[in-house]
Formats: C-alpha cells, sequence, structure tokens
C-alpha cells in the first residue's frame, strides 16, 4: 500500500522474500494483460508458465488470501510530447443525451498539466477470478471514472455524469461502445495506457546458459527475451538497425575487463548456425562463448537490452549484478547512469548488491546522476508483512536512514572475528 515514485534509476534492495518484486509483479502483470491477442477477453492477465510473471489465481495475489476487499491497483505517469486532441467535424453537445465530445472534456482540464496521466483500478474476486470492476483515468486534474456492473456502463467526468448502455469492457483498462463520442474520449486514453505497458522490456534474474550454436534465419526481436534467449537474435537486428549497439557493446565488456572482443561466425556446411566466438585478451585466442567464465554470458543480455531497444524505453532488470564480480558489479552502475542519461532509459531494477549500490552512491557525489533522478527502496518484512522505505539520499550521495544490517552485519563479523582471535591466542598461551 501507499505510494511509490519510480525515478529515472530505481532500485529495490532487500532481503529474499520482503517483497521487492511485487511492484515489478504488477507492472508486468499490466504487460502482459495490454499485450494479449486482440480477441482475448479476460479481465487482467494473472498469467500462466509462458507469461512474463505467473501469479496464480485472484487468492494468491490478496495478502493472507483474504476474500474481503477487492484488488486496487493505481499508477500515474508523463508524457514529453504533447497532448493530440483530434479536431471534430462535428460536435454534439444535445444536451438531452448528455454526450460531450473529447475535446469538450479535454478543455475543462486546459489549466492543468495535461501531459500528466494517472490510471485506478479495482478487481473484486468473483469465484476466484477477477470480475466486476471499477477504473478511472485522470487528465491533469480531470477524472473520467468508468463502473461497470456487468450490464451497464457508467461514465462520470467531473460534476457531469452520461450513462451508456455498452457491449463489454475492454479488458481492465478500456471499454467497447457503440458511441461515437465515449469510444473517441476512450481510444486516446486506452491508447496511451498501452503505449506505457508496451515500451517496458523486461529481464529476468535467470539469464539463459550459453550455447555452442546459435540459430539465426533474418528474423528480429523486440527484446532479448526473458530469460536473455534472443539475445543473439537482437544482436543480428542491432546490425541493422543501431549502430549503438555493435559499438557500445565491446566498449562496455572492455571497461568491465570481462573479454575483449567478439564476433559471430557462421558455422561451415549450416545455413543459420553461428557460433559466438570470444577473445579473452588482444591478441588471445578465439573461443567460443561456452568455454569462458559463466559471468560473461550473464551481462551479455544487461548490455544487449540496454543499447538495443528504443530510447525511452522502460526496462526492468531483476538481479542483473548476478554471476559478476565485485568490481563488475560496481562498473554495472556506471552502465546504467550512462544509459539513463544518453539514451533517455527508465531502469528499474531489483538487486541484492552492495557494491552496485555504494557505486551510484559515489556517482551522486560526482554529479555524474542527481539525487532527484534515483530512487531507492529498502524491503523487508515484518511480522509476515512487506514493508517498503524509501531511502533518503542528499546530494552528496549520503543515505541519512541506512537500515541496519542493511548488507548483512559486516561490523558484527569483524568484531566476532576479532574476538575468536583473541581467544584462541589467549589459549595457546
Amino acid at each position: 500500500t501507499g505510494k511509490r515514485q519510480i525515478a529515472p534509476l530505481t532500485g529495490f534492495f532487500g532481503a529474499n522474500s520482503s517483497g521487492k518484486t511485487s511492484i515489478l509483479q504488477t507492472l508486468l502483470m499490466l504487460k502482459q494483460t495490454v499485450e494479449r491477442p486482440p480477441d482475448w477477453d479476460g479481465v487482467i492477465d494473472f498469467g500462466d508458465d509462458n507469461s512474463l510473471v505467473n501469479l496464480g489465481s485472484f487468492d494468491d495475489l490478496i495478502h493472507g488470501r483474504s476474500h474481503g476487499g477487492p484488488l486496487g491497483i493505481s499508477v500515474s505517469w508523463k508524457f514529453s510530447e504533447e497532448l493530440s486532441i483530434p479536431e471534430m467535424d462535428r460536435i454534439d453537445t444535445a444536451s438531452s443525451n448528455n454526450i460531450f465530445s473529447l475535446r469538450q472534456v479535454l478543455s475543462m482540464a486546459r489549466g492543468d498539466e495535461i501531459d500528466t496521466f494517472s490510471f485506478g483500478l479495482s478487481i473484486f474476486n468473483n469465484k476466484n477470478s477477477a470480475s466486476v470492476i471499477s477504473f478511472s483515468y485522470g487528465v491533469g486534474k480531470q477524472n473520467f471514472a468508468v463502473n461497470w456492473d456487468g450490464q451497464e456502463i457508467r461514465l462520470i467526468s467531473g460534476p457531469i455524469k452520461f450513462d451508456y448502455h455498452a457491449e463489454s469492457l475492454f479488458r481492465c483498462y478500456g471499454i467497447q461502445s457503440v458511441h461515437y463520442h465515449t469510444q473517441e474520449l476512450f481510444s486516446l486514453l486506452q491508447t496511451r495506457f498501452e503505449n506505457l505497458f508496451r515500451s517496458i522490456r523486461y529481464l529476468g534474474p535467470l539469464r539463459e546458459y550459453p550455447r555452442r550454436r546459435y540459430a539465426w534465419q533474418g528474423e528480429h526481436s523486440r527484446s532479448v527475451g526473458q530469460h536473455g534467449e534472443d539475445m543473439v537474435t537482437a544482436l543480428f537486428s542491432g546490425r541493422i538497425q543501431f549502430r549503438d549497439t555493435e559499438e557500445q557493446i565491446p566498449r562496455w565488456l572492455q571497461r568491465l575487463d570481462l573479454i575483449d572482443s567478439y564476433r559471430l561466425n557462421p558455422v561451415l556446411n549450416t545455413e543459420r548456425d553461428y557460433e559466438f566466438l570470444v577473445r579473452k585478451y588482444k591478441g588471445g585466442p578465439e573461443v567460443r562463448l561456452t568455454d569462458v567464465g559463466f559471468g560473461v554470458s550473464q551481462i551479455l543480455p544487461v548490455l544487449v537490452l540496454c543499447y538495443y531497444v528504443p530510447e525511452g524505453s522502460i526496462l526492468i532488470l531483476e538481479q542483473p549484478e548476478a554471476h559478476l564480480h565485485p568490481k563488475v558489479q560496481s562498473e554495472l552502475a556506471d552502465l546504467l547512469i550512462e544509459v539513463v542519461k544518453n539514451r533517455q532509459l527508465q531502469i528499474i531494477l531489483e538487486s541484492h548488491s552492495e557494491h552496485l549500490l555504494i557505486r551510484l552512491m559515489r556517482r551522486i557525489a560526482e554529479e555524474q546522476i542527481s539525487a532527484a533522478d534515483t530512487a531507492f527502496y529498502f524491503c523487508e518484512m515484518n511480522e509476515g508483512v512487506s514493508e517498503i522505505e524509501r531511502l533518503n539520499v542528499d546530494d552528496y550521495g549520503n543515505i541519512t536512514n541506512w537500515p541496519q544490517n542493511f548488507f548483512g552485519d559486516e561490523m558484527g563479523d569483524l568484531a566476532a572475528k576479532a574476538k575468536a582471535e583473541m581467544k584462541r591466542k589467549k589459549a595457546n598461551k
């Protein structure tokens, strides 16, 4: 519960099973709902084994599996481009029908920041599945609420109320209506909502093991895959579409001191198979990706994703530091800062890395990224309830509410070691 600000660079830290991934899973649930095929007629997609996230049933989502209240979700965001309101050939102001055009309704918000959008949702439990819902959009301070009782949609816009019968809701965030004005209004809002969640790219904590051969037949990929399985496809696509992919990834592999270079080598007597060959150091022999340290194959999908996705995308990264040496974990923070600043990416990560966080704090002090462009949260379980606290970071990178034993009890371990050493030396005398 409560609001959480997502900055250009946002990190969730904490112990295992402390609730760090709950916010990420909520975003992914909405993303996979948006990306369902057009003929899918569900309310919200809790997922299955083939989804980005599998949250089970409605009961599984509610704390303590309570059947009492609804599931509430809200999100707000800003658009940098100007809100485009389509022109209309005819404006119907027939008061008897209470019909209002999109231009008329949004004109009420003209005094506000109409590049600020918000969305709120309440889903009710009906026999352990999502049912009767209400949702609302906000444009500036102007709200457009929808209540659905299974038969009728009621739209409320500020003090104005207008009721329509409609065939159905469109998932958990839209409506399908035969009324032109209603459809015009909500098609714009729904499109903004869908574009937001389609811009999310996700990389999970368990990346695919490296292969001895990779297949490519000329296809393109929107991302590197949930487990990095489409990384090579993205690399080939990047050669065609994005110059940055070929230039930046080798530069970062060298800076991270992992390998000197790589290339995708066609396998003889095959039509589509390639070897991923790497050179560990300049002048050294080429070997397959499978024959170098495991960390290289784990960081590659992170690097490719950061330079392959379109500028302005939102990246959700779980444990991007997995299987990396502490020095490389620190350097990873610099990679994230660079793509946030130079490619306007928004990054939301879940991490256990003390080294990554400390490097971010250092870079704030060095003014390479501002404290205002970051948000760090600490998650912990308290009597069975997940609690999320935002860490207060000043302009010099200091955290003023550093949690006790945030990354373990390092000083306690050192004190215990010294005590044991003194005890043994005393006994030996």
